[in-house]
């Protein structure tokens, strides 16, 4: 049996993700070379998010793309045990990243090993001058050294327990991250 506690609601998450959207603009300066990349699947509708308020405060539009991660991961899960064969979705980004300063958008933060793989893929299709990291929670637990510059909520959890982000664009359910424990 699961035990689930609600961390942020709908009004908590809108409210986090407009602190990040500000904070990405003041260490930014402004929106000159900058670009909104989201992590497939949660990270592509926060980050669609993030690139509209950016948008509405600074009367611009900041260039967003989407990078797929599944051929980087280490940890690879398959779709299909006999083929073999990983579920690849393609990442979006129909825009230079060179001199880009590309900021990476994923719901939670937990080993590292989703950003790392998504640096990876970035890399694989370009060179920016600067990659940061925006989440949504961040719920400690690091297997390798990164951390998000941009945090709407550090979620402290035991190795046991599970984060869960809800969206409306993509759960069909209202805004909201829990915790899950067992």
């Amino acid at each position: 049996m699961t035990n689930q506690v609600v961390v942020m609601d709908g009004a908590a998450i809108t409210r986090a993700l407009t602190r990040v959207s500000y904070e990405i603009l003041e260490r930014n300066k402004g929106t000159e070379n900058l670009a909104i990349i989201g992590i497939k699947t949660r990270g592509i509708y926060l980050a669609k998010r993030i690139k509209d308020r950016i948008d509405s405060i600074e009367g611009t539009d900041v260039p967003i793309g989407s990078v797929d991660i599944a051929l980087y991961r280490d940890d690879l899960s398959f779709k299909n045990e006999t083929t073999k064969e990983p579920s690849v979705n393609g990442s979006e980004i129909p825009f230079s990243l060179e001199g880009k300063r590309v900021v990476l958008v994923d719901d939670v933060l937990y080993t590292g090993r989703t950003v790392r793989a998504a640096m990876d893929a970035l890399m694989d299709i370009g060179r920016p001058d600067q990659i940061s990291l925006a989440v949504l929670a961040d719920r400690g637990h690091r297997e390798l050294p990164i951390r998000a510059d941009f945090v709407g909520k550090n979620v402290p959890t035991s190795k046991g327990e599970r984060i869960e982000v809800h969206l409306e664009e993509v759960d069909g359910a209202e805004d909201a991250v829990f915790i899950l424990k067992p």
